[in-house]
């Protein structure tokens, strides 16, 4: 500020340019009150004062006024911004100047008398207040030039009885000095704060420009009447018109389009036209805009703009054009609510119709109704053509059921091979039964999925709101419940939801739980049931028998806790718990008896089923041959999971195979050409109808019987339980029996009383 020291940015150059801005602006009134000043001194002082003095202080004064003249020219003229250097020239004129009236003071007041000394006061006075004036902007030259005159007015009132009168004029000079010092405080807070915001300033108008330029939004506003005013060539681009045109053209008809004649707009529209009206901001306001000929989605920001008396002035604010946003949100949407392989609403979607079909039906009954819906013999198709296979197929479901449902029927996918309905009214009670009628019919019909003709079925379970389920969650889980009963029924049927359907679902859940607590707790026992050769009637093995007795529910039957398991996952876990149990058990028995046990198909699919046979062989120190592993026809048809590469280790390790139950299931014979088995089951059905000559059962029976001998194979009649079967059985050729006749499931202590006599080899 003071120009002692060059500045050290830019902004303290402006600073000092504007210093000396400043100062020069008021220079001719200094040299006004030097001229005046010199016309005072002449006619007041010249009686007092030789001629010749006074004539060589004036010479001084006019040289000093022409020196300050001249270094003031040369600031103006010079090249570049003016800086310190030339501050401090400019200092150095009105050094001169205050030297030069200083000489004044000391000349007048060592020759004039009280009157001279009281009329040169008050020219002083009007000389320091001219001076603090025209160098307030400029502290060194205020300095410069009042600091002289303090000191000629020491001078000038040197008389002892003048003391008072010095202190008050060189405090009033000193005043003048800090008042010249706070002025140019002042304004060198003002440049520099008005530097500082046309710095900012430009800044954003630099980024505003690169905004506009690169930017993918831009800038618009409008004038008092709702006009474009100041188009921006980024608006004109994206609405792919001149910036002529738009200038002045109403901004609702311009994003209006084709709709302003029909005066149909679109809900956007309105709403920014609303908010123009009522002069209100606005943020993020999506809207569709029709630019030439096509719809966009734009999204528009603005507030009203106002001047310094308060005065509306229109709107200012930036868009920018959303239409990919907005189609990736509607892709992302459909992709959350409708299923991506067949184009159904998904489970959420069905939920959400679901719900608001219950409560447009809550005041009627019947209301709403569900049904689930699930594919018969799927897995077959996905297991034996592979998935891409069943994803057609599950297309091709998807078309017909869509042409099935009528209007105000609400088809959907909830996933894997479950589809649903939901009837949103009622008609009549048969109204559900025909619809799943339907359903069953065009669903089971055959299908065309490249060069393979499939047959599938379907399944439905229904439920009807209010009866059913007050709620969706209750609803849909009651539907379950029925679409569960009509697959145990054999599927291919509809089943409408009962009472006694929750009861069951209850029972087979507590009936689970229990299970999982009798397998933590060891509640379950293995017993063993005789086989018997037919021809010498000596006992050659055990099949072993899993039994659970609860303490409260007592005597729980197979019948009962095996379906729970194998829905459970818990038939693994137990089966391997009775093949170990029955291993140690046999290793205590002779060496010809053997002991089979019951594998089901989802032991046979965990490839670590092989490691378990040869955990518990090892570990009871029974022979690989003495053990008889027993499966029913179901496993072959799940192929692709490894059954049949399983049972093939099976055999590789010794262990003999059992066909259980064989002719009651598939009953191919191709399971006997891929399998080499060692023994065949003949099922109590079958024993029972021959022993009452029941020409089927008993060409069955010696068909069994002749293609085993044929195969290398044994056969073993089950169910044996009177003298009569007995002696048909061995008339008929079979090599083993197995009934209550010889002797019901025992426990293992009871087993092993029949082999009194027999060597019994210790548990390894």
């Amino acid at each position: 500020m003071m120009g002692l020291a060059p500045a050290t940015d830019a902004l303290g150059e402006r600073v000092l340019a504007a210093q000396l801005r400043s100062a020069d602006a008021v220079s001719p009134l200094r040299h006004v009150m030097n001229i005046c000043g010199l016309l005072f001194v002449w006619p007041v002082f010249s009686h007092c004062c030789s001629p010749v003095l006074l004539a060589g202080w004036s010479a001084a004064l006019i040289a000093a006024t022409l020196v300050g003249m001249g270094l003031d020219r040369g600031v103006r003229t010079g090249r570049g911004a003016p800086g310190a250097a030339d501050v401090r020239r400019h200092g150095l004129g009105a050094l001169l100047q205050g030297i030069v009236w200083t000489a004044c003071m000391m000349l007048v007041s060592h020759m004039g008398q009280t009157e001279e000394l009281v009329a040169l006061w008050t020219l002083v006075s009007c000389i320091m207040v001219c001076g603090a004036i025209s160098y307030a902007a400029t502290p060194l030259a205020a300095t410069a030039f009042l600091l002289p005159c303090i000191l000629g007015l020491f001078a000038m009132f040197d008389d002892g009885g003048q003391l008072p009168l010095r202190a008050l004029a060189t405090s009033y000079a000193l005043s003048l000095l800090v008042g010249c010092f706070i002025y140019a405080r002042t304004l060198a807070r003002q440049h520099r704060t008005h530097a500082q915001l046309a710095e900012k300033t430009e800044v954003v108008s630099l980024l505003l420009r690169e905004y506009e330029d690169g930017g993918s939004d831009w800038l618009w506003q409008t004038d008092v009447a709702r006009r474009i005013s100041g188009a921006s060539r980024r608006f004109a681009e994206t609405l792919g018109m001149e910036p002529e045109r738009l200038e002045g053209a109403p901004l609702v008809q311009i994003l209006a389009g084709s709709a302003w004649e029909s005066g149909r707009f679109p809900a956007g529209l309105h709403s920014l036209a609303d908010h123009l009206k009522h002069r209100e901001s606005f943020s993020n306001l999506v809207l569709p805009v029709e630019v030439q000929g096509q719809w966009r989605w734009w999204e528009l920001s603005a507030s009203p703009r106002y001047d310094e008396s308060g005065a509306f002035l229109g709107f200012r604010g930036v868009g920018s054009d959303v239409t990919v946003q907005r189609e990736s949100a509607e892709k992302i949407a459909q992709l959350a609510r409708f299923d991506p392989l067949t184009g159904l609403p998904n489970r959420s979607h069905l939920r959400e119709v679901l719900d608001q079909a219950m409560a447009a039906g809550r005041a009627r009954s019947p209301g709403c109704a569900f049904l689930m819906i699930d594919l018969d013999r799927f897995k077959a198709v996905n297991d034996t053509l592979g998935h891409q296979t069943g994803d057609r197929l599950l297309s091709q479901v998807a078309r017909r059921l869509r042409q099935i449902c009528a209007e105000g029927d609400f088809c959907g996918r909830i996933g894997g091979d479950e589809f649903a309905v939901v009837m949103s009214q009622v008609g009549d009670g048969h109204g559900i039964a025909r619809l799943a009628g339907q359903i069953i019919g065009a669903l089971s019909a055959p299908y065309q999925v490249d060069a393979h003709m499939l047959y599938v079925g379907a399944s439905v379970g229904s439920a009807c709101s209010p009866a059913d389920g007050v709620d969706s969650e209750t609803l849909i889980r009651s539907a379950d419940l029925a679409l569960y009963r009509a697959k145990a029924e054999g599927g291919g049927v509809h089943c409408a939801y009962e009472p006694q359907l929750h009861a069951q679902a209850e029972e087979r859940h507590q009936l689970e739980l229990a299970l999982r607590e009798a397998l933590e707790k060891d509640q379950l026992r293995v017993l063993y049931q005789p086989v018997v050769d037919a021809a010498q009637g000596c006992v050659v093995g055990f099949e072993a028998l899993v039994r659970w007795t609860h303490p409260v529910l007592g005597q729980i039957s197979p019948a009962r806790f095996i379906p729970v398991a194998e829905e459970a996952r818990l038939i693994a876990p137990i089966g391997e718990w009775v093949l170990r149990t029955a291993c140690m058990e046999a290793a205590n028995w002779p060496e010809d008896v053997r002991i089979a046990v019951n594998v089901s198909p989802e032991q046979l699919t965990n490839l670590s089923f092989v490691a378990a046979v040869l955990s518990a062989l090892a570990q009871s120190g029974l022979e690989s041959r003495r053990l008889e592993l027993e499966v029913t026809e179901s496993v072959f048809m799940n192929e692709d999971a490894g059954a049949l590469r399983v049972l093939d280790q099976l055999m590789a390790l010794g262990v003999q195979l059992s066909l259980d139950d064989f002719g009651t299931g598939y009953s191919s014979l191709g399971y006997l050409s891929r399998t080499r088995f060692n023994t065949i089951k003949i099922d109590r059905s079958f024993v029972v109808g021959a022993s009452r000559n029941t020409a089927e059962s008993l060409a069955i029976i010696r068909a069994v019987v002749t293609l085993a001998q044929s195969l290398g194979m044994t056969t073993t009649a089950e169910g044996v339980e009177t003298e009569a079967e007995l002696a048909m059985v061995r008339q008929l050729g079979c090599n083993k029996v197995q009934g209550f006749y010889f002797g019901r499931p025992m426990p293992a202590q009871d087993a092993a009383r029949l082999f009194p006599a027999a060597p019994r080899r210790a548990a390894g």
